[in-house]
């Protein structure tokens, strides 16, 4: 009995200061070529577009687009079902000199609008769009978040099915 209990406290104990620590989706040690190469070959076999967020753990707006498309029941669906979703980390600000600078040119430069930024790449890896997060924001600056049907219309905008010309040509 005192061993079931010591058990069921070390758990709490642990279950306690895992949910204190906070969440850091991004993975700093990233090799972002290799985990975009395996997000390609993964969305061809699938037959899914690739959803590439950059970003980082160091930025507020990034963390709550991820949270948002894995949390929110609607858009975690829209997403598993139509994108291979990757995060690829960026140094802060004050770590610019460790920042990837050819991996931007690969994709013509989606830090020019800042992060989060969206690349959007089709099975083969070819950029089909990059947009940034502006265009998903509550239009109240009093409510920090992102408007659910505004990236839910994003989300449905460039998914496979969307830009396959057999879903406009009659029957």
């Amino acid at each position: 009995m005192k061993n079931t209990i010591l058990s069921f406290a070390m758990l709490c104990l642990v279950s306690l200061a895992l949910a204190q620590q906070p969440v850091k989706p991004y993975n700093e040690n990233q090799d972002a070529r290799a985990d975009i190469k395996k997000a390609i070959s993964q969305a061809q076999k699938e037959h899914k577009n690739v959803m590439m967020q950059f970003g980082g753990n160091w930025c507020p707006w990034c963390m709550r687009f991820h949270a948002l498309v894995t949390t929110y029941p609607k858009l975690d669906s829209l997403m598993k079902a139509n994108y291979v979703y990757v995060l690829i980390n960026v140094p802060s600000a004050k770590d610019k000199a460790k920042r990837d600078y050819s991996l931007f040119a690969d994709y013509q430069y989606p830090n020019r609008f800042g992060f989060p930024v969206f690349v959007i790449l089709d099975g083969s890896g070819k950029r089909l769009n990059t947009v940034d997060s502006d265009g998903f924001e509550y239009p109240n600056p009093k409510v920090p978040g992102y408007d659910t049907l505004k990236v839910e219309r994003f989300l449905k905008m460039w998914s496979v099915k969307a830009l396959d010309p057999k879903t406009y040509s009659p029957k």
